[in-house]
């Protein structure tokens, strides 16, 4: 009994709703026949949601940057107790020296002469040009 009453009511319910999106669908279509206004309507929500998203996205990147940078000052030294270490010229030229016989070590040493080798391929109709061509009709 029950439950008969509580499915009656929810058809009731779904029907009303029902009635009222066709009665609104029908209303729309009287004041906009042809969809221009639901056109403009659609991209001026599409527009302004992009436009919001680049604001967040833009300032999430300097909220970001700004709590890292802060994070970094907490951490680092003043620069007045940064520690006086100078590298005579010497040792500048004997590491630049080192870096350059690396670098070049890296590197095989290759023979330029090139060897192209022809391989035999066997017959096969699908790069056959006689059966791409159509024959002129008389």
């Amino acid at each position: 009994m029950v439950l008969a009453e509580i499915l009656q009511i929810t058809q009731t319910a779904t029907d009303t709703a029902i009635v009222k999106v066709h009665r609104n669908s029908e209303l729309f279509i009287k004041i906009d026949p042809y969809g221009i206004g639901m056109t403009v309507i659609g991209y001026t929500i599409v527009f302004i949601a992009l436009f919001l998203l680049y604001i967040v996205f833009y300032n999430l990147t300097r909220v970001l940057t700004g709590s890292i940078k802060r994070l970094f000052k907490k951490d680092s030294h003043t620069d007045n107790e940064k520690p006086a270490f100078e590298i005579s010229g010497e040792v500048n030229a004997a590491i630049a020296a080192a870096l350059y016989l690396y670098y070049n070590e890296l590197h095989d040493q290759e023979n330029t002469v090139l060897t192209i080798n022809r391989v035999s391929r066997a017959y096969s109709p699908w790069s056959s040009k006689i059966y791409s061509l159509r024959q002129y009709p008389r």
